[in-house]
């Protein structure tokens, strides 16, 4: 009997474990380990190497995208631009030309006509003993002729202005120097006359021409004066030497001559600050400039820009500028946006140079060498 009570309490038990052990979670098969590709490949990753102490791989560098590359311009050459460049001038001058030969056409020329003529002639800013001596000439030929048709007339007219102007002076712009050296310029003038970009187009002229050229950015009270000048030396291939904004304009154009005495360019040019003709201090510095500049090579050339459009406020300031620096030639521009061509004739009279340049317009090429007879031509008319 008690063999029996301890197998039935036996049972009992199991049937107690077996349905706990029914009612627990079955647990799922173990996944296996999961294979890393260095593993298989028998290599270490850079997360491998990282935790071994070896270096982890740098990214790729981005590669900037390439700058546009400029294109070179090949600018005409100088000869024959005012001839290409006469309708310009010849629409603004027309006035000038036209009155002149219409009053020495009249049937009767008496006082009240010469005296016109030579008014006329101080209008367009001949300056009154340069006009009192064009019309007397101009007179006393008529008289002698005894014949007035518009040929003759044209004919007399032209010869005397090409007179005033002067055939005989010396207007080629001076880009060959003694030696191995560069021919070295400055360009000077007052505020708003245009010297940086008569530099710039000066620079393309050259170019033109087959020069090599470096612009020297000595303009350093005005960071877009030297932005400019590299604008202009990029699209022709000059070189251009330039400093921050406020640096010693001397110390940028010895830097400048220094480079293109290296590189053996045929011409320098420098671009100097504008300066009002009253400012003593600014005006000593620029005789500043040109000594500093002396002590590596001559300057050969001084260009001072003046704007036709001023007339005698102009002469004022040429007579200064004169004063100071050894000015060798003169730059006019906007003379398409006058009617004053006298100055011309006035501006040589006073400062004893010539007339080299004359600018006509807004274009790149509209800087053009001074040829007297055909300014004439272009004032005068067909």
């Amino acid at each position: 009997m008690e063999y029996v009570i301890v197998i039935v309490a036996l049972a009992v038990v199991a049937l107690i474990v077996g349905g706990i052990t029914l009612l627990r979670p079955r647990r799922g098969r173990p996944r296996p380990p999961v294979e890393r590709p260095s593993e298989r490949a028998g290599g270490a990753t850079a997360v491998d190497e990282a935790e071994a102490g070896a270096p982890a791989k740098a990214p790729p560098t981005e590669v900037p995208p390439p700058r546009p590359t400029v294109e070179i311009e090949k600018p005409p050459p100088g000869a024959g631009r005012l001839v290409r460049l006469r309708a310009r001038l010849a629409q603004s001058q027309n006035t000038f030309g036209k009155t002149l030969l219409g009053l020495l056409s009249r049937d009767t020329l008496d006082d009240d006509a010469w005296e016109e003529i030579e008014d006329t002639l101080i209008t367009a800013d001949m300056g009154t003993s340069v006009a009192r001596q064009v019309t007397e000439d101009l007179r006393t030929r008529v008289q002698v002729l005894g014949t007035r048709s518009v040929a003759e007339v044209r004919g007399l007219l032209k010869e005397e202005l090409v007179k005033q102007i002067g055939l005989d002076l010396d207007r080629a712009v001076r880009t060959e120097a003694p030696g191995d050296r560069p021919a070295v310029m400055m360009v000077v003038g007052v505020n708003g006359t245009g010297k940086t970009t008569t530099c710039g187009k000066l620079g393309r002229v050259l170019v033109g021409d087959g020069n090599t050229v470096l612009l020297g950015a000595a303009d350093t009270f005005r960071a877009a004066a030297a932005d400019q000048l590299e604008t202009w030396g990029t699209r022709v291939g000059a070189q251009v030497v330039r400093k921050d904004e406020g640096a010693d304009p001397a110390s940028v154009a010895f830097d400048a001559v220094k480079q293109g005495i290296d590189t053996k360019v045929n011409v320098v040019i420098i671009d100097t600050a504008g300066r009002l003709h009253t400012k003593t201090g600014l005006m000593d510095e620029l005789g500043k400039v040109k000594r500093v500049v002396e002590k590596q090579a001559t300057v050969d050339e001084v260009l001072l820009v003046l704007d036709a459009t001023t007339g005698q406020n102009g002469m004022q300031q040429a007579r200064v500028f004169a004063e100071v620096v050894n000015i060798t030639g003169v730059v006019l521009t906007k003379l398409d946006g006058t009617a004053k061509g006298g100055i011309v004739v006035q501006v040589q009279r006073e400062l004893g140079v010539p007339v080299k340049l004359v600018g006509l317009g807004e274009g790149p090429d509209d800087l053009a060498p001074f040829e007297p007879e055909a300014f004439v031509d272009a004032i005068l008319g067909d």
